[in-house]
């Protein structure tokens, strides 16, 4: 039977240490800092384009657009102050993105106009393509090492 110690912690693990330091190093390069500002301003966007674009009939699309623009913007904060500890969450972005392109289908049907679509679709494009970003920073940081 194993005895357990009372030594260090995880926190004290090298691996960990050294993984933290990898992607602090990673989030603060200044490409990671453009994708992380450019994906809180497409959150952003994606929250208020219900009133930028003009969402009148589609009421239910306008607090999808809301809470997903809100949700990425909240994750794009997290990316700029601590990328080393929500990294693992940088899949969530893509698939928001994804969700704010295809929502205007699923949520409203065939009522949507052409700005509305227009709008969701460029919205969750950038969305997605930043979420892809936020992922590649990561994936980049442990080639480097």
């Amino acid at each position: 039977m194993a005895v357990p110690t009372t030594g260090s912690t995880i926190e004290h693990h090298p691996d960990l240490v050294e993984m933290r330091a990898r992607y602090e190093k990673a989030g603060s390069t200044p490409t990671a800092q453009l994708v992380e500002g450019l994906s809180f301003l497409t959150g952003l966007y994606v929250a208020i384009s219900p009133w930028v674009v003009g969402f009148d009939s589609a009421t239910r699309l306008t607090v999808s657009n809301l809470i997903v623009g809100l949700a990425f913007a909240v994750l794009a904060l997290g990316f700029g102050s601590a990328y080393e500890r929500t990294h693992l969450l940088g899949w969530t972005a893509p698939l928001l993105g994804a969700w704010v392109i295809i929502s205007q289908w699923v949520i409203d049907g065939a009522s949507t106009t052409g700005e509305i679509i227009a709008n969701n679709v460029a919205a969750g494009g950038v969305a997605a393509l930043c979420g892809l970003a936020v992922m590649g920073l990561a994936v980049m940081s442990k080639r480097k090492t």
